[in-house]
């Protein structure tokens, strides 16, 4: 049986929608930003994608810590919608729908929806690990876009 649940989140940056579209969907630049990341590598597309890879993470359950393999498909990638689709076994996915609008004043929005649907009895640790690993994503990626701040990313 798969449990399933979604999270949002919206982060603004001063940049152009093409810088923003690049980052977002070039998974090998988000090792960057996502705190659980230590590996990407990009592989041949699998059949619907418009890119694909294989991708590591350094998990922790309690005092042990461990690595985990997926992999993850970009399904989407225009200039005002990103949608990647990550999977792993057993049976888990997580699905990034983002999109990216123009505001006044050089700002780009983006929104972002998180689905991740997993076995019942990983549900609650993967999606734990799923929503703290974004949100910690998405308060790195308004300072590594503003291209009025520094001109590198922070680390």
């Amino acid at each position: 049986m798969l449990s399933s649940d979604t999270f949002s989140y919206t982060v603004q940056a001063r940049c152009s929608l093409a810088e923003a579209a690049a980052l977002l969907s070039d998974l090998t630049r988000q090792g960057e930003l996502h705190p659980l990341i230590v590996r990407v590598r990009r592989v041949p597309p699998r059949p619907g994608a418009r890119a694909s890879y294989t991708i590591n993470d350094r998990l922790a359950a309690g005092p042990f810590r461990f690595r985990t393999t997926y992999q993850a498909d970009v399904l989407i990638c225009e200039p005002d919608e990103i949608v990647t689709v990550a999977r792993q076994w057993p049976a888990t996915t997580v699905r990034n729908h983002t999109r990216l609008r123009a505001e006044p004043d050089g700002l780009v929005r983006i929104d972002v929806d998180i689905t991740l649907r997993a076995p019942t009895p990983l549900f609650r640790y993967a999606f734990r690990q799923a929503r703290a690993a974004h949100l910690a994503l998405a308060t790195r990626l308004g300072a590594a876009l503003d291209t009025t701040g520094n001109e590198q990313p922070p680390s």
